[in-house]
């Protein structure tokens, strides 16, 4: 039986739901993202007095930081339909003919993992975008003609979490960009207040601080954390989630102070203890540690990187200073070669 990383972004199916309602519905709401949050009350407001579509958006950066919340609130401040689909659901251009001709005029439209679109589909979207028209050819071989559907003015709405796989025409057709950066303790501890208000949980400031802590800079592992945390609270606690509750749910849970869980100290173990702190090659690595090599480039590494425990070297990954420090292990020692 596998069990799922309770903190790595992502969502359970059976916490869907939950997990949609405590998700911010306006700007005001939304923590964190100062920046992108400002500009996008600018062209909203200025979209809205003109009775224009505001221009397309694109969003990136790493699962959970409120991607597809942002796209919602904004479909909401505009006072729009809201429409939502994934790169990967769409699968011939009748899809994307179909979806597009049905929006109303000015409604948002949502493209989740835009970054795996298939390329023949993706150069659908260029006309759309740009000229709101959309091309389809009707037959096949010589009796083939090709019918331009008038669209609607529209915002399409991209999130990614691999901007690099965009290409380039496409990625210049969004008027709006902005990459998400991971959340501060002080962002995510708000961000736990307010999921302890809806949820009607009993937190206090140190609970509130240690959740934040253990977060990863990830609001949705923020939340997912602290419905863990409650439910120890209320069965082995006083049903407040205090500093000592939030300690003692996360120590069960096997997730320390910076937020790594069982795998992650394994990962640096591993490079630590059997490969005398690197450089060990991807592949080695992920047989050391009887997981996919894909699994840890993509879900494990970039943390570990974030928070400097290892590095990529041109021959391998290497444990850093700091990891030793945090395993309570010691480096290395170098050896001198004359």
């Amino acid at each position: 039986m596998t069990l799922e990383r309770i903190h790595t972004p992502g969502a359970l199916d059976g916490e869907d739901e939950l997990d949609r309602s405590l998700r911010p519905r306006t700007l005001d709401e939304f923590v964190g993202q100062d920046g992108l949050r400002e500009q996008l009350q600018v062209s909203i407001e200025a979209a809205s007095a003109r009775g224009e579509a505001l221009d397309h958006v694109l969003l990136a950066g790493p699962p959970g930081l409120g991607k597809t919340s942002l796209a919602q609130i904004i479909a909401s401040e505009l006072e729009v339909p809201f429409v939502q689909t994934a790169g990967p659901a769409l699968e011939r251009k009748g899809d994307i003919a179909a979806l597009l001709s049905a929006l109303e005029p000015r409604a948002v439209f949502f493209v989740d993992e835009v970054h795996r679109l298939n390329r023949a589909l993706e150069e659908t979207f260029y006309p759309a975008m740009e000229d709101r028209r959309l091309p389809i050819t009707i037959g096949q071989g010589a009796g083939a003609r090709v019918v331009t559907l008038d669209l609607p003015p529209f915002t399409l709405i991209g999130a990614t979490t691999r901007a690099g796989l965009l290409t380039t025409p496409l990625r210049d057709r969004f008027g709006i960009q902005h990459r998400f950066e991971p959340y501060g303790p002080d962002d995510l501890a708000r961000i736990v207040r307010r999921s302890a208000t809806i949820l009607d949980v009993s937190l206090d400031e140190g609970g509130a601080w240690s959740i934040a802590a253990r977060s990863r800079g990830t609001p949705r592992v923020a939340n997912r954390l602290l419905k863990r945390v409650r439910d120890w609270a209320e069965v082995r606690g006083s049903g407040i989630v205090d500093d000592a509750a939030a300690d003692a749910a996360l120590a069960m849970l096997e997730v320390d102070e910076l937020g790594l869980d069982r795998l992650d100290r394994e990962i640096l173990t591993t490079i630590c203890a059997q490969f005398a702190g690197g450089p060990v090659g991807l592949t080695t690595q992920a047989i050391a540690v009887n997981e996919e090599a894909d699994t840890l480039e993509d879900v494990y590494e970039p943390y570990l990187l974030q928070r400097g425990l290892i590095q990529r070297t041109p021959r391998g990954r290497a444990a850093t200073a700091r990891a030793y420090e945090h395993l309570g292990m010691e480096p290395p020692r170098e050896t001198a070669l004359f």
